[in-house]
């Protein structure tokens, strides 16, 4: 999706000059479409780094396995209870499936803002098309 993104900001960057900026055919659907790609980027970046935070003192969650040392951690695992652990486990499977979803749901709203953002784009791409001529049939 990054890539696709960044395809059609090139596309657009290569269609227009900072003349065409002055007219507001131009500029309004331009304004648009570069924000909801704003909005399309700000998605895909919460999809990718999403809040891992929590799980402390968890036996099952890497970034709090992490903070122990591995004779520490083995021995914690060994001493803790099979209802601890079962319910921290319980627990980092919830917190796991809330992390994915926000995932998913971050990717799913990047899609859509990118999927809006063609409407614009292309009333833009046909405007600046039309500006320079590269359309024959509005030639004269």
């Amino acid at each position: 999706m990054f890539g696709v993104n960044t395809l059609i900001l090139a596309i657009c960057a290569l269609n227009v000059s900072a003349e065409d900026l002055k007219l507001w055919y131009v500029s309004v659907p331009g304004a648009a479409f570069i924000a909801l790609l704003g909005a399309s980027y700000i998605f895909l970046f919460k999809a990718n780094f999403p809040d891992v935070r929590g799980g402390e003192g968890s036996l099952v969650y890497f970034g709090e396995i992490r903070k122990r040392t591995e004779v520490g951690y083995r021995d914690e695992v060994i001493a803790c209870s099979d209802e601890k652990y079962r319910d921290d486990l319980i627990g980092q499977t919830w917190r796991n499936a809330d992390i994915l979803c926000a995932k998913y749901e971050g990717v799913k709203k990047a899609i859509i803002a990118t999927t809006i953002s063609l409407v614009p784009l292309f009333i833009f791409l046909a405007a600046t098309a039309t500006i320079h001529g590269r359309i024959p049939f509005f030639k004269g």
